[in-house]
Parts: structure tokens; C-alpha cells; sequence
């Protein structure tokens, strides 16, 4: 157990390095990095929050969906991992009854612990988020303290990446190291950052952002019962399949505030095509059902929930083909099945740009002119929820370098990242 002045101290000796290797430095590549990342956030804590004890590391990362583009939702089935993007907290209990984070770039909150309602105000804010992952924590019957914390962000705001489950884990891995006793595993903290997400912040998502940066490394996972998914481990690795896996910032926010509606309309039409059954999600509709009542379901529901319809049967069988083409080693078919995922995204889930904004398509730019650079090689896919910020794409090694000038001379620098695939999922990193 450190203070943070001693945390400080370990970190500059080094002796946090083997830590801190496991979670940002296999290898030992980048421990440099890591370490003067670890030591900046420490050094910013203890200056905001002069004389704190029981001072510790918090991790939340990123995720990067491989699979099932909007099937979480529907409680289907999707494939995800974490990524070396990660959200990094130097945090220690405060003895009140306040939460208070001060984030890199962010305006400073405070949520008092005595108020944990949803508050109509705060939606679309961190605010909403530590509040509604404390109250989860809270209703399972863990008496709460607050806490002090200053953090920093590589997860790109707005990217698909979901920076907001990378703070909700976040968030939910330092209560339950103080307050928690560790007692709540890596699926119970997912679903506290959904309903943190569903119920303050405002936003219909399903589970996979809150999985994929909860659980770690690559996984396949069905939703099908909501209280205890099924999680598989992917045992794939990446670094051997020729491909780099890169995400293109199109320099398109997909977190802006208009885009919420965007989001929650697929989750709304998926769900009036089940209501046609009498069902409240596509997963309780056999597809046979579906495919058997389309003109009815187009003069009832509208030709775009239809499709979206057609888009989750699609992408949920194609999640499970994915899954099954890794474990065999075989990287060419996940390729196709990711090119496919991605043209059912833009043509039926119809979710790569905004009715809002129609000027605004950043995204079916990117890919037009990153699947000329790719030349009918590797993979190339909107990535996450869409609408606006990043697509994804495995690059084959020997084409790295001209997709990277390419994608940067049409958006500019920096706007090309390569991610590792990481295998921690939300941590503590040094306590």
C-alpha cells in the first residue's frame, strides 16, 4: 500500500516497472513511455490532492469491435477486444462523501455520493457517468465512500474506441479496489457501466463497450442471456497474422451530443420490428418469422428499420463465423467476413453517416479511398457505433506505411493509429 508520495518515488526507482510492463510494455518495448505516463498523472494527483494515502494505478482501456456491428443490443453475438488505448487514474480514498476527478483536458467534477438519482441535466456528461456507476455499485449493497482522482486519456474522445465504457471501468475499478473489496469481477463491472450508460448518461447501448474494456484481450461473447453471458477467450494473435490493425480518426466527433438520437433510433427499430411479433428484442424472433413477414413489417416499421432488421441477422451469424475463422487460424476468411460486415453496416444499418448532417461523411469517405489504397487486400470496416469517428482496418505489413500517407494526406497528421490488441482488460495497475 503506497501514499502517493511514495508511489511517486517507486515509480521513479523503477520499481513499479514489472507492473507496469504487464500491462503497456510486453516485452519490454514502450516501458520508458509507460513509465513517464504513470509518473505525470502521479505528479498531477499529488499536487491537486496534496497528502493522500492509499494511493494506486487505474487502467480502463478502449475496445476495438472485431465483430457484431449493433448486435449487442439485441442480445446477440459479438467479438471484441481491448486495445493499448487506455484511461490512466492515480486515485486514493478522501474520508468524504464526494467523488472528485480531475481528467487531463476535461473540466473537474465532483459527484456527491448522498445524490446518486439521474439527473435529467447531466446527460451526455462524465458527471452522469461516475454518478450512475456508483449508484450501480451502491444498489448491490456496498456501503460507498468517495475518493480523489486525476486521470489521462490516449483513448481518442469520439473514435468508436468507446472512451465513455473506458471511463465507466474506470470509474467502477477504483470503487471496487477502495470500497469493494475486489468482489466484483470483470462482467459485473461491465454491466454497471451499461446501466451508468443507459440509465444517467442517456445513450440505448448494449454491453459489448462496457465488455470489450472490462474483460480484456480478444473475446466472443453472447448476449443471449443478459445475466450471465457467455464469454469465450480467443486465443488468436494478431502480431503473427501479416496484419496491422489500424483505426482512421476521420476528424468526425461520433460523441456529439445530436448523435445520441442516431444511436438510439437503430436500438428503437430494431425493437419495433420485434414488437411486430410480440417480442422486445430480434433475438427472440426466429429469423424464418422475419423473413416470411417483410411486407407487413415495411408498411408497419418503414423500410429502414427493415433493414436494420436484415442487418442484425446478417452481422449476428457473422460474429460467430469470425470467432470460429480465428480459432482455426484462419485469417483470410475473418478478412472477408469483416469486408462483409462492413458493407451490411453502410448499406442496411445504414449507420456510416447522419440524416442530420448529411454534408458531413467522413466516414464513406475514408473508406473510399482507404479500400483504394488497400487494393482489394486486407479489411476495411466502419468501427463501432458509427454515424461519425473512425473506421477500422487490417492492413497488410507490406502496405502499412502507404495506407498510413494515404489515410494522413486526406485528413492530416496523426490521424492513423496502429493498436495492439491488449490482454488486460479495466485494472488496477500498481496498488
Amino acid at each position: 500500500m503506497y501514499s502517493c508520495d511514495q508511489l511517486l518515488q517507486a515509480l521513479k526507482d523503477s520499481g513499479c516497472d514489472q507492473a507496469l510492463s504487464a500491462v503497456y510494455a510486453p516485452g519490454g518495448a514502450g516501458l520508458d513511455q509507460a513509465r513517464g505516463r504513470a509518473v505525470h498523472v502521479t505528479e498531477t494527483f499529488q499536487k491537486a490532492f496534496p497528502g493522500a494515502g492509499a494511493t494506486a494505478l487505474f487502467s480502463g482501456p478502449g475496445r476495438t469491435e472485431l465483430g457484431g456491428n449493433h448486435t449487442d443490443h439485441q442480445r446477440g453475438h459479438v467479438l471484441c477486444a481491448s486495445v493499448d488505448m487506455d484511461m490512466l487514474a492515480c486515485a486514493a480514498p478522501n474520508g468524504l462523501n464526494v467523488i472528485r476527478v480531475h481528467s487531463e483536458g476535461y473540466p473537474d467534477l465532483t459527484v456527491n455520493l448522498e445524490d446518486l438519482a439521474p439527473r435529467k441535466e447531466d446527460e451526455n456528461t462524465s458527471a452522469a457517468l461516475v454518478r450512475g456507476v456508483a449508484e450501480a455499485i451502491a444498489k448491490r449493497g456496498f456501503a460507498l465512500g468517495g475518493f480523489d482522482a486525476c486521470a489521462v486519456s490516449s483513448v481518442l474522445s469520439g473514435s468508436g474506441l468507446s472512451s465513455s465504457a473506458a471511463y465507466e471501468i474506470l470509474i467502477g475499478n477504483i470503487l471496487n479496489h477502495f470500497f469493494c473489496y475486489g468482489k466484483l469481477d470483470a462482467i459485473e463491472l461491465a454491466k454497471i457501466g451499461q446501466y451508468a450508460e443507459n440509465v444517467h448518461f442517456g445513450k440505448l447501448s448494449g454491453l459489448m463497450d462496457q465488455m470489450g474494456s472490462s474483460v480484456g484481450g480478444a473475446v466472443a461473447i453472447d448476449f443471449g442471456n443478459p445475466q450471465d453471458p457467455a464469454v469465450q477467450p480467443i486465443n488468436y494473435d494478431f502480431a503473427r497474422s501479416g496484419h496491422a490493425l489500424c483505426i482512421v480518426d476521420t476528424g468526425s466527433d461520433h460523441s456529439a451530443k445530436h448523435l445520441t438520437e442516431d444511436y438510439s433510433d437503430i436500438t428503437r427499430e430494431m425493437r419495433a420490428v420485434a414488437a411486430h411479433f410480440g417480442k422486445q428484442l430480434l433475438r427472440e424472433v426466429p429469423e424464418a418469422d422475419f423473413r416470411a413477414d417483410l411486407p407487413a413489417l415495411r408498411r408497419e416499421c418503414g423500410d429502414r428499420a427493415v433493414l436494420r432488421a436484415i442487418h442484425y441477422y446478417e452481422d449476428d451469424r457473422r460474429a460467430v463465423q469470425e470467432a470460429e475463422a480465428l480459432k482455426a487460424g484462419d485469417f483470410p476468411r475473418f478478412l472477408s467476413l469483416v469486408n462483409a460486415s462492413g458493407l451490411s453496416s453502410a448499406l442496411h444499418l445504414q449507420n456510416t453517416w447522419s440524416t442530420a448532417d448529411p454534408r458531413q461523411q467522413a466516414i464513406p469517405m475514408v473508406l473510399a479511398v482507404g479500400r483504394e489504397l488497400l487494393g482489394g487486400a486486407g479489411a476495411i470496416r466502419v468501427h463501432g457505433g458509427g454515424f461519425a469517428g473512425t473506421v477500422q482496418a487490417f492492413v497488410p505489413q507490406d502496405k502499412l506505411e502507404d495506407f498510413r500517407a494515404g489515410m494522413e494526406a486526406l485528413l492530416g497528421p496523426g490521424m492513423c493509429h496502429v493498436l495492439r490488441i491488449r490482454p488486460q482488460g479495466g485494472c488496477v495497475v500498481v496498488s
